[in-house]
Order: C-alpha cells, then structure tokens, then sequence
C-alpha cells in the first residue's frame, strides 16, 4: 500500500504543479492520505522528489512515474464518464483505482479507443503516449463520433452520450441505439443518416453524441 500512497503523492504534486502552487504546506493541506509527510520523506529519500525549503518538485525519475500515473487516472475519467455516464465523484473514486491496475499496452488501447482525447472530463491535459505521437501515421482512432465518420461508409455505434432521456427514447424509436449499423450519407445542409431502408435527417449535436467504430 506504501507504493499506491507514493502514487498519490506524485499525482499531487503533479497537480498542485499545474495549478502553480506545488508546496509542501498546500500538499500536506490536500492530500487524503493517513501520513503524507512521510510519504513525501519516502519520495525524497530514493531521488523521485526534489524538495527546497517548501518547494516541492519532480526529478526525471520522478516525472516519468508521475507522468504515467496522470494518464492512467485521467483517461480512466474519460473512459468511466464517456461509457458509463457516472457522476464526477464516482468517476474520480473509480479512476484512483483504474490509474494502479492499467498497464502501459492497456492504457494504449484505452487511449486509441477513444480517440486520444486530449483532456480529461474537468479540462486537465492528459499527457500523450506512444500511440498518440504514431496517430497521424499509424494508428487511427477505433470510436469517433458519428459527425467524423466517412461518408457513405458503414459503420456500427459503440456508445451514445445523450443529453437528456427524452432524446435518447427518440433516438431509440429510430433504431439508432448501441450495436446498431448505419451509414452517414450527407453533412450539408443537415446530417443524413442511413438505418436500414430508412433515411432520417439530424442536427449535428446530436451526431456528436453518437460514438462509432467501422463496421
């Protein structure tokens, strides 16, 4: 448990760096942890912390295991609310436990499926991985949303963000839900959608809120 401790120190640090106020007093203040200071001692002794005075900073050490730590935390955020829909303090208590468990190939995957988002659900940057630098070359995204999606080519929806139950019931009566097949026809003047033998014109927010992958 010591090392999962160690972890959230470094996340906090980290954070406290992008809010600009990494101290040691602010840290002791924030963090939710039974004995942060000796956790920061810890961090310290085997080189992962630099700390002068009250200002606390990553050495490249440190930095590289921080760095993975905030991916795997903020992409797990993306993945819990993007799928699941759950509000901010489940997702937040789910993704402490998802950043310990994911490992670096599995992060990847989770990255590239949803398209390599480049922020997390409260606007925070999520650092890049390899699979992010290889997108332009390699890898394309596996879930887009449907407003992306090529024209004429079919494509199967993986998930729906609706932003009321009252659109999502209509989207329902349209046979547009999860596993469904269909196909983008047009973009201008409105978006036309192919499901089945049926052609239905939509706004563009809600195509937004539907999430493919090719079929």
């Amino acid at each position: 448990m010591t090392e999962y401790g160690q972890d959230e120190i470094l996340e906090l640090i980290w954070t406290l760096r992008e809010e600009k106020c990494s101290t040691k007093p602010r840290l002791l203040e924030r963090s939710e942890e039974e004995r942060p200071e000796s956790l920061l001692e810890e961090l310290v002794a085997t080189g992962l912390v630099d700390a002068s005075g009250d200002d606390l900073s990553l050495t490249q050490a440190g930095e590289e295991r921080a760095r993975g730590i905030i991916r795997r935390h903020r992409l797990a955020e993306v993945l819990l609310q993007n799928l699941f829909d759950l509000d901010p303090s489940q997702t937040e208590r789910s993704a402490c436990k998802f950043e310990h468990i994911l490992t670096t190939q599995v992060t990847d995957s989770v990255c590239t499926f949803l398209g390599h988002p480049p922020v997390c659900p409260h606007g925070r940057s999520i650092p890049r991985g390899d699979c992010c630098d290889r997108i332009r070359t390699e890898v394309q995204p596996l879930v887009t949303r449907l407003s992306d999606a090529v024209l004429g080519e079919g494509v199967r929806i993986v998930f729906i963000t609706p932003k009321s139950r009252k659109r999502l019931e209509k989207l329902s009566s349209l046979g547009i839900v999860p596993g469904s097949r269909l196909r983008l026809l047009q973009r201008n003047p409105s978006y036309v959608l192919q499901i089945g033998e049926t052609t239905v014109a939509v706004d563009r927010d809600i195509t937004d809120e539907i999430y493919v992958k090719r079929a």
